[in-house]
């Protein structure tokens, strides 16, 4: 259900066209919640029909310009209830980790190599989101907007980190095995 909420909160910081708002997950909001075009655009119609979000006027209507999209008094309360309504966290669902399990019952044949592949991709997204903290917060960076943005990175930081840590045990582990 939160895929609403992610586009309230997009449109919110700043109203949108659904091909803005593709983009803007593709860069942001989807490193923590993903979705495609299809699935935005799909949202957005809902969001409208519940009178939570309006397409801005536009000038002189033509065939396929873009429609941009802001959030109605509806739909900031809406957002507002969701941020404060309590959810248990979900479980973890990583297909990694099962794999890892069923290594144990068929053998470890070949999972070096995907944990290396893990591995490689976990320090990339770590080093990106390494950089846009270095590019995007500097300490004068102080409004309460950006701190919260910020603690959502170094959420991610955490977890690329965690996973690191993780996947080089792992490795030492498997490794360790065959000696």
């Amino acid at each position: 259900m939160s895929l609403p909420h992610a586009i309230l909160t997009a449109l919110l910081e700043k109203p949108s066209s659904g091909l803005e708002l593709t983009r803007r997950f593709d860069k942001s909001i989807g490193y923590f919640w993903s979705a495609t075009h299809q699935q935005i655009y799909r949202e957005l119609g809902r969001l409208e029909e519940k009178g939570l979000i309006r397409a801005l006027p536009c000038g002189q209507p033509t065939r396929g310009q873009k429609k941009e999209y802001e959030v109605l008094p509806a739909g900031r309360a809406e957002l507002t209830a969701w941020v404060a309504a309590s959810e248990d966290p979900k479980p973890v669902r990583e297909a990694l980790l099962l794999r890892m399990r069923a290594a144990g019952v068929v053998g470890t044949e070949g999972l070096g190599a995907e944990l290396r592949r893990h591995l490689a991709l976990h320090r990339a997204q770590l080093a990106e989101y390494e950089a846009i903290e270095e590019h995007d917060f500097p300490p004068e960076r102080d409004a309460e907007r950006d701190r919260l943005r910020h603690l959502v990175l170094r959420g991610g930081i955490g977890l690329e980190t965690f996973w690191i840590s993780w996947l080089t045990d792992a490795l030492a582990e498997i490794e360790g095995e065959r000696e």
